[in-house]
């Protein structure tokens, strides 16, 4: 998956999935748990492709569920901030 190979493209990526989701009504909790469904995924099925990658890739790997929630709360402020600047 070259998107997940650059750190900028991943991100701006997310946030403007985030922006979509958003105008179309979807819920903060809905996106939320939409975000830690991608985080298991890719945990599971995708190899980190850069530093920063690997680093959330450990930290999801020893979260509980409620530190994923968190931790995804956390990834869409960052994606939103992004989209922002």
């Amino acid at each position: 998956m070259a998107l997940l190979e650059n750190w900028e493209r991943w991100t701006s990526f997310l946030g403007e999935q985030v922006t979509e989701a958003q105008e179309k009504g979807m819920s903060k909790k809905m996106i939320e748990k939409s975000a830690v469904q991608i985080g298991d995924y890719l945990a599971k099925n995708v190899d980190p492709k850069n530093e920063q990658e690997r680093v959330l890739a450990d930290i999801w790997a020893v979260a509980d569920g409620e530190e994923k929630h968190a931790l995804a709360n956390c990834i869409i402020k960052l994606v939103q901030s992004h989209r922002m600047q």
